[in-house]
């Protein structure tokens, strides 16, 4: 899963929200060098994206566009799934989509310090752009997928991914609320699991 999708199976505390939005940057064991609920997020990162690797559905999702991205599929399907996440955000919180990413930037930039510095230098990029909203638009979707292109120095043709996303936009969306739903549930069951080993 992508950002949004990563921030929203969180919860509610901003620490793990934190660790959980940081993790791709946090290799091996070098979690530990940060405090517990930080280290939860991170750990609940990496159970989601095990998870959700492994699903059939995502799979089936990943399989439509395996030839003409090969092992690019797998990063435009979190990608793709987090606009339908946006889109159809008033399905699963109350809290409108923009006061959300409002709280979550607020969040990042109190606790600016503690960022790996791969993700301080992102944060100008994420708030100028407003990512995570814009994930609910097509044309947001279509400047991300850009965005991703240029950073694999146009090998992975990303951004031609709008084709198949606007050609199969009802079976991706599909798709992406049955899996979702259960990675709702198993994200939960995650969360519960670390959280009492910690204590």
């Amino acid at each position: 899963m992508n950002f949004l999708a990563h921030i929203y199976l969180s919860g509610n505390d901003k620490m793990i929200t934190i660790g959980n939005f940081i993790a791709d940057g946090i290799r091996g064991k070098k979690y530990k060098d940060y405090p517990q609920d930080i280290q939860t997020g991170i750990l609940l990162h990496r159970q989601i994206d095990t998870f959700t690797d492994a699903h059939p559905t995502v799979r089936k999702s990943t399989k439509r566009l395996h030839k003409n991205y090969g092992h690019y599929s797998g990063v435009i399907v979190d990608i793709l799934y987090d606009h339908y996440l946006a889109k159809n955000w008033s399905k699963y919180s109350d809290v409108p989509l923009t006061k959300y990413v409002d709280d979550f930037y607020d969040t990042l930039e109190d606790n600016f310090e503690i960022l790996p510095s791969r993700i301080q230098k992102m944060i100008p990029h994420l708030l100028a752009d407003n990512w995570l909203l814009s994930y609910a638009s097509i044309k947001g979707i279509t400047k991300v997928l850009e965005g991703m292109n240029r950073r694999t120095k146009n090998r992975s043709k990303m951004n031609l991914a709008v084709n198949e996303l606007e050609e199969f936009y009802s079976e991706f969306e599909t798709e992406f609320t049955s899996f979702f739903e259960e990675l709702i549930t198993f994200s939960k069951q995650t969360l519960d699991t670390l959280q009492s080993n910690k204590q």
